[in-house]
């Protein structure tokens, strides 16, 4: 898979949907969004400018990389709706499927691993982006992301996506991690919670 990405698909137009996308824009990414809402949509390419379009929702994206920047609560539907539009693609799973007052998972798997079992065969899912808020995102500060997948290509694909923007991407391995990164977004929550505040992050030391 290549490495070098020009076009980012983006399911959603939400908080993150914009935050992911204002970093991937000011970095020379070119952005599609893709939403239900389509008003929603226009507004946020709008917003976003740097040729900024809107998709249609359901249609086959034209990015290697598709963020899926949907609430865990419908994000596997956005899935299966997509269907075969998704066939080959790298699905960016950045959800946390928090309880209703984020104090406990509502999945006994993964939501990763939930999206990775509706998607066609062949396309290829990495956790990422859920071990930052999306306002400390949005500072456009380095920061580390940890990722998780079962595709060595696709992981080699989305860290490059990443360091273009400059986020460091750290493997945690293959989707079998990918509860051990949603417990790790709880552990954020509960920090920031607790005394720690809400413009925090996490990353690894190298000693």
């Amino acid at each position: 898979m290549s490495t070098t990405v020009t076009t980012i698909s983006i399911i959603g137009s939400g908080n993150m949907a914009t935050t992911i996308g204002t970093r991937a824009a000011k970095h020379g990414h070119t952005i599609e969004i893709m939403s239900r809402n389509t008003a929603k949509a226009k507004a946020l390419a709008e917003q976003l400018g740097n040729g900024a379009a809107v998709g249609t929702f359901g249609a086959k994206p034209p990015g290697e990389i598709v963020i899926l920047a949907v609430p865990y609560a419908g994000v596997v539907d956005a899935v299966t709706t997509y269907g075969d539009a998704l066939a080959g693609k790298i699905l960016v799973d950045i959800t946390n499927p928090f309880n209703d007052d984020a104090s406990g998972l509502v999945t006994t798997t993964s939501a990763t691993q939930e999206i990775a079992a509706a998607a066609p065969e062949s396309a290829h899912v990495v956790k990422a982006f859920n071990t930052i808020f999306g306002h400390v995102l949005a500072t456009g500060t380095p920061l580390d992301a940890f990722i998780a997948g079962d595709s060595a290509g696709a992981k080699s694909t989305v860290t490059a996506f990443l360091e273009s923007m400059e986020l460091r991407a750290l493997d945690a391995g293959r989707l079998q991690a990918a509860p051990t990164l949603e417990s790790t977004g709880l552990l954020l929550m509960g920090l920031a919670r607790n005394g720690a505040g809400f413009d925090i992050s996490l990353g690894a030391a190298v000693r």
